[in-house]
């Protein structure tokens, strides 16, 4: 089937109304959150209005701006290192049948462990804090990568399989130019559920662990403005948790998108 290209500059509204639509959204829902409260008289250690919420991210940012770079990098460390071994036991599992069946159900027993029941003995066994907080986020984040990638090594065509085995290639040539091109769709589709759960799990961890003092992180900085009834901060320091988030999935979407959108079907925008 033929599709008819559209005029380059058509796609020009569609990025502007992607963009304005949730934001149009956003912005309503901040200014409804502020008429409530202001009307109805709410105090703000219940629920402060957005205002009080940006003095606050404002006022306090010196502060929070360190606790921030603690919590991101943890979350950055813990996302790389999931890549590693994720990418490495996805290659083993792929080369090895046996190996996948003997430790990929030990994989997903770590997966369904909440981590919280776990992180309180990880911190209690680590001698160092930040180590601790550092596992407890990669352990969240290395099964997403690990499934992802290993059911894409397995999802290459059988038909090229069988074409690189009648033309003589061995084990390794297979897996660099045919098994790893077709999981790359999937490894990054797992890197974008990563990133998310490697922040919940820095987070997670901080909050178990409840360290303090100046490399504290922003879940840290909620626990102590709630103790304080500084509800301002503690929305202050959620937002720029929020913010991260979003911020990281958005990242990661790009560099999905810049890697498949010249050759795989879901990163090609359809054209009418």
């Amino acid at each position: 089937m033929i599709r008819a290209k559209s005029p380059p500059g058509s796609r020009l509204p569609e990025n502007v109304a992607a963009v304005a639509a949730p934001a149009s959204l956003g912005i309503a829902l901040l200014v409804f959150w502020e008429i409530v409260v202001r009307v109805r008289g709410i105090p703000p250690y219940v629920l402060p209005p957005p205002s009080l919420i940006g003095a606050a991210l404002v006022r306090d940012w010196s502060l929070l701006s360190g606790s921030l770079w603690t919590t991101l990098s943890i979350t950055l460390e813990a996302l790389g290192l999931a890549v590693v071994f994720g990418l490495a036991f996805s290659v083993l599992f792929a080369q090895s049948r046996w190996m996948e069946r003997a430790f990929f159900p030990y994989a997903v027993i770590l997966q369904v462990t909440p981590i919280v029941a776990i992180a309180p003995l990880i911190i209690i066994w680590a001698n160092n804090t930040l180590i601790a907080l550092l596992f407890c986020a990669w352990l969240v984040a290395f099964f997403p990568i690990l499934s992802n990638t290993t059911v894409g090594l397995n999802s290459a065509d059988h038909n090229l399989l069988d074409l690189f085995a009648l033309y003589g290639a061995n084990r390794w040539q297979t897996l660099r130019y045919l098994r790893l091109p077709a999981a790359l769709p999937y490894f990054l589709s797992g890197l974008r559920i990563s990133g998310g759960l490697a922040l919940i799990g820095a987070v997670v961890a901080e909050f178990v662990a409840g360290t303090g003092g100046t490399k504290s992180g922003l879940a840290f900085r909620i626990l102590e403005a709630g103790n304080q009834l500084n509800i301002p901060r503690m929305f202050a320091a959620l937002t720029l948790i929020s913010l991260c988030g979003v911020a990281m999935f958005l990242c990661l979407t790009i560099v999905s998108h810049l890697a498949l959108r010249h050759w795989h079907e879901s990163a090609v925008q359809r054209e009418s």
